[in-house]
């Protein structure tokens, strides 16, 4: 091991699970970065402009029920794609927000339609370009695979990769924060 890499896995001391369900009672907003978080950073591309990326089931599938439960989730990708446009519109996300400048500037007019501070949201990232947006967080989270410069500057790092059930992981952290039971909001039919 280099010494640069013992300076990349040494990061300041990370939130355990129980801290960022303690942190995620306070959340009222969850942001995510699209490529690298919701899907397993992976484009395809074809002729004709066809552009697939592979989204994760169980993730979308927590993101609707989620909202059920009153959460606000808001798309934040420096790249416009289509097949985020349908995948988010097939979830029933409001807010997809696809520029390719500053997110924490993307994400303001949101912030100021729903009268939301910075400090009420959780944003989970993977690479550099989340870290104006993640330095401005307040609950800062990055997927297992991130870019090691983005895992030194937040509060917790997921278990799962991205594509793999991050944001589902985060989510249940939301659940037990507020004692919400997936099931429950399920039959509730919200």
């Amino acid at each position: 091991m280099t010494i640069e890499e013992k300076k990349i896995s040494a990061p300041q001391r990370l939130l355990n699970r129980s801290e960022l369900v303690e942190r995620m009672k306070s959340i009222k907003l969850l942001a995510s970065d699209v490529d690298g978080v919701l899907t397993d950073d992976t484009i395809y591309f074809g002729p004709d402009n066809l552009e697939l990326k592979r989204f994760h089931v169980s993730d979308g599938f927590y993101i609707s029920i989620a909202m059920k439960a009153g959460l606000e989730f808001v798309v934040v990708s420096g790249r416009p794609s289509e097949a985020t446009t349908s995948r988010m519109r097939d979830l029933g996300v409001k807010h997809v927000l696809q520029a390719p400048i500053n997110k924490a500037q993307l994400i303001a007019p949101v912030l100021e339609e729903m009268n939301l501070d910075y400090s009420d949201i959780a944003f989970v990232g993977n690479e550099i370009l989340d870290l104006p947006l993640m330095r401005r967080a307040g609950l800062r989270i990055a997927v297992k695979d991130s870019a090691p410069e983005l895992i030194r500057e937040v509060d917790y790092v997921t278990f799962a990769p991205g594509g793999f059930g991050a944001i589902r992981e985060v989510i249940q952290a939301y659940f037990d924060a507020h004692n919400l039971n997936p099931e429950e909001i399920l039959k509730r039919g919200k």
